[in-house]
């Protein structure tokens, strides 16, 4: 996910020891991923679907851009809380709509692929950070050729191709690692790392809904 939060160089908090460091950008992505269960447990995907579908796209992105402004630009780690928070909330509506066309196996199995790909890539981003930061242009010109021809075939020609999925897959993995390389290489704040556990996120939830496809494909 490309933010400016990975360009600081200042320190504006408390300098954090790393074990402290890479355990609150754990905890962080813990709570996101725990107020996603909590959502997709206790709101029904009946009242989702039931949203005007141009309401509910533009709400998701406007919740997703202010939330990513938020903890963009702020120094201060409750707003950059509340901004994850803003990004959770939308994301965890999505994962309720496309959880509930699979069966509850299919979704355990992308759940361990999606925790085991994300702790291979970080081992991965810790070990060549030079690398992961060498494909970074890389990364996001494929992401957004991808989206790109996405639309275009869901919209103009009413088709989906899983070939997308698994290009998506990849991207989403270069990301990981690279976020994660980029997280390790700022300074290590509460804010900052509150800021990384929420790019790693939208990484790591990304990759989820592809595996969640593609596995229920099979």
């Amino acid at each position: 996910m490309e933010t400016g939060v990975f360009d600081r160089r200042e320190y504006t908090g408390t300098q954090l020891s790393a074990h402290l460091y890479n355990a609150i950008i754990g905890i962080t992505l813990l709570i996101g991923f725990g107020i996603n269960y909590v959502m997709v447990k206790t709101i029904p995907v009946e009242s989702i679907m039931a949203i005007n579908p141009w309401l509910f796209f533009i709400g998701y992105f406007v919740c997703c851009f202010a939330g990513i402004a938020l903890f963009n630009k702020s120094d201060n780690p409750a707003i950059s809380f509340l901004g994850y928070l803003l990004v959770v909330a939308p994301f965890g509506l999505v994962i309720n709509l496309v959880v509930a066309r699979y069966d509850s196996a299919v979704v355990l199995d992308a759940i361990q692929a999606t925790g085991l790909i994300t702790f291979v890539m970080m081992l991965l981003g810790s070990m060549y950070p030079g690398f992961f930061r060498s494909i970074a242009r890389g990364l996001f010109i494929a992401l957004i050729c991808t989206i790109v021809v996405e639309l275009a075939m869901v919209f103009i020609f009413k088709t989906h191709h899983g070939i997308i999925d698994w290009i998506v897959v990849l991207i989403f993995c270069g990301y990981i690692g690279y976020d994660w390389a980029r997280a390790n290489a700022i300074p290590k704040t509460v804010d900052n790392a509150i800021d990384s556990a929420a790019s790693l996120y939208i990484d790591i939830i990304n990759l989820f809904l592809r595996l969640v496809r593609i596995m229920g494909r099979r």
